[in-house]
């Protein structure tokens, strides 16, 4: 690889969801690759803006420079002042978007097609711009990379263009391990090891956090709680009308905060029906968690044989599964020996390997 590689850094600029830590973790891997040789000259491009305190993932870089360009923020500064900073090169964007002015010299990852397929879950405005979008780059040429399998055949079918022209790179589990786990979390949130279900994921339409209402019933008579991490971004999503599930709310949470619960959980409930990927279920298998999860797509993909499923539309068996887990001897050690060797599978080293490979036909 001899050609000049510019990453879209916007999303230096954002508060962390799962696709500003995918981003981070990726730019990361791609600076670890240089070190030995199996990256390109490159650049990150970010606007001037200051990073917010809660970005995360990101560590010192070795060999990747950081140049902050032109004067706007936000979309006027990826479609207008980001394209011709990266001129003479191949751009990459990692988080769903990507300046329509860069043409076909430039890879734009895009997670998923929950805009057309899951469209409750966010605001109008967000929607048109992100459909508008995502089809013009495709006309335009940019290649597209994605995350999993289901995503692939999903965007494939919504932007109308061949699953071939879709590249799939799996993330990767072991950013999770990288900073110690907080001693003082389960304290300072009045739980104890083995007495909750984890749940990690915001409250909007297709986490689908409403089918946990009755599992906390059942949690209630062990003894036990239900514990939410996660927040929201409002100018993306639209909350769902979740009601009190006598839960825990432990809003965001840092990574050796996170890195705690998954590692005390009696499990991670995960009833997400409609995900790119799931990170979540990979890190919390990284950390020895027992995963139940809403069967198929991309989770069952990324899983595999490694977590126990229910119906995303039953809620019996979600107790159902939750019971059994909680009665049947062996099956959380069983999850959590077959979760640690799944997820020490999945790295982002890995994961930018395969993005250079695309990288070097752009």
């Amino acid at each position: 690889m001899t050609a000049t590689v510019f990453l879209n850094g916007r999303f230096r600029s954002q508060s962390v969801t799962g696709v500003q830590r995918f981003s981070a973790e990726v730019v990361s891997a791609i600076d670890r690759l240089m070190l030995r040789g199996e990256w390109p000259e490159t650049t990150l491009l970010t606007p001037q803006l200051d990073e917010p305190a809660d970005r995360g993932g990101a560590t010192p870089y070795g060999l990747l420079q950081s140049r902050k360009v032109g004067h706007r923020s936000g979309h006027a500064w990826e479609q207008i002042e980001l394209p011709k900073a990266a001129r003479g090169g191949t751009l990459v964007s990692l988080g769903n978007t990507a300046p329509v002015l860069a043409g076909h010299r430039q890879v734009v990852v895009i997670h998923d097609a929950g805009i057309f397929d899951t469209p409750e879950s966010y605001s109008l405005r967000f929607r048109l711009w992100y459909k508008t979008l995502q089809h013009m780059l495709v006309k335009t040429g940019a290649k597209v990379v994605t995350v999993s399998a289901f995503s692939r055949d999903r965007i494939a079918s919504r932007l109308g263009i061949d699953p071939a022209r879709i590249a799939v790179m799996y993330e990767g589990a072991d950013h999770v391990l990288r900073v110690p786990a907080d001693p003082d979390t389960l304290n300072r949130h009045g739980l104890r090891p083995g007495g909750y279900a984890l749940v990690v994921g915001s409250r909007v339409a297709h986490k689908n956090l409403t089918a946990l209402r009755e599992v906390a019933a059942v949690l209630k008579t062990r003894g036990m709680v239900i514990a939410v991490a996660g927040g929201s971004n409002k100018d993306v999503f639209q909350n769902a009308e979740v009601n009190d599930l006598g839960e825990k709310r432990l809003g965001r949470t840092t990574d050796g905060e996170l890195r705690a619960l998954y590692e005390n959980a009696a499990c991670l409930l995960f009833p997400s029906r409609y995900e790119g990927f799931g990170l979540p279920p990979v890190e919390a298998m990284a950390c020895g968690c027992p995963v139940l999860a809403s069967g198929g797509g991309a989770v069952e993909e990324i899983c595999g044989d490694s977590a126990l499923y229910f119906t995303s539309d039953g809620r019996l068996s979600i107790i159902a599964a939750v019971e059994r887990l909680l009665d049947e001897e062996g099956l959380a050690a069983e999850l959590r020996t077959k979760g640690l060797a799944r997820a020490a599978s999945l790295s982002w080293d890995a994961s930018a390997r395969i993005l250079g490979d695309v990288v070097r036909s752009a």
